[in-house]
């Protein structure tokens, strides 16, 4: 309720939220990008019993359990500084120890100024977004932690932050633009399932006394379509659309034939690759579960297709 405008990320986070989605918001300072992050976890489903556990057996190694308590009870939500390296994303040390990826587990790592952090620091995002665990190993042996988290990353247009304002002109060249944008490289963008504009809130919206719909009415309905997922996974290890493996995908992941043509359509014109377009399926099937459908339909492709043509807009046409 604190957040004013934004209709559009609110829905965005919604959609994350209700599927266990990656996100990564583009706009300028000032938007609400971290604030938008920052309240995320207030509409996330609560720990599983089965989660608490897994996420407090890595708080457990790491000794950072809280005094007089042997169980979390809340989703995790880590937000390193940029500065941060590789060794403490991943985890490391003389004896291995778990890194912030799996301080996240069961919850949210949220990076914020995403193209300030160090690159191998990015690069070695994409094995844990895509196994859902790491593994240190050191002289002394290795280790495996598990790290399925929910990434969600915040960065500026361009190094001044102006690129694209409506009223704040840009004072950036387009080589600075270009370099500033390749920070981030393509594998990294591919994993993401969200691709969100933040555009600045205009004064209307933000002297409004009224602010927006309140977490726990969002909550709600991200709970509808958890429900849902639970239902559908049972069984099957899945807790939620965005771990859906590729062979069981297929499956649930059912169009109806002018939704069929419209993926076909983005498919091709956007340019998408594979990993890209199983991504858009799984947001569109978390769409269709908010809206209680179960087949996905055009307005739930149309949608998600929305959400991956921000690094069109960007990354290549820089």
């Amino acid at each position: 309720a604190d957040v004013h405008g934004q209709v559009e990320a609110r829905r965005a986070l919604e959609v994350a939220a209700a599927g266990g989605h990656n996100v990564l918001m583009v706009g300028p300072p000032g938007a609400g990008k971290s604030m938008l992050a920052k309240r995320l976890p207030g509409i996330l489903p609560p720990l599983t019993a089965a989660e608490a556990v897994d996420t407090s057996k890595v708080y457990s190694v790491a000794g950072m359990l809280p005094k007089g308590s042997a169980l979390l009870r809340r989703r995790p939500f880590r937000a390193p500084h940029h500065s941060v390296s590789a060794i403490a994303l991943s985890g490391g040390g003389g004896v291995p120890r778990p890194g912030e990826v799996s301080l996240a587990h069961n919850g949210v790592l949220f990076l914020d100024e995403l193209p300030e952090f160090h690159r191998d620091a990015l690069e070695i995002l994409r094995q844990p977004l895509e196994d859902g665990a790491v593994t240190v190993s050191r002289a002394s042996g290795s280790a495996t932690f598990p790290c399925r988290f929910m990434l969600v990353a915040a960065m500026n247009p361009c190094p001044c932050g102006f690129f694209g304002h409506p009223t704040r002109q840009c004072t950036c060249t387009p080589y600075a633009i270009s370099r500033y944008l390749q920070k981030v490289s393509g594998p990294l963008l591919d994993r993401v399932d969200i691709h969100l504009e933040v555009p600045p809130v205009d004064y209307e919206a933000m002297s409004s006394e009224r602010g927006g719909e309140c977490s726990a009415d969002i909550l709600k309905r991200v709970l509808a379509a958890r429900a849902l997922q639970q239902k559908r996974y049972a069984g099957t290890g899945v807790s939620c659309n965005a771990q859906l493996p590729g062979a069981m995908m297929r499956r649930v992941c059912r169009l109806t034939p002018a939704a069929a043509r419209l993926m076909k359509a983005a498919f091709e014109n956007l340019g998408l690759s594979a990993r890209a377009y199983d991504r858009v399926l799984k947001v569109s099937r978390t769409i269709a579960d908010l809206a209680g459908a179960d087949v996905i339909d055009v307005q739930h492709v149309s949608e998600a297709v929305q959400y991956r043509s921000l690094d069109r807009k960007y990354w290549y046409s820089t």
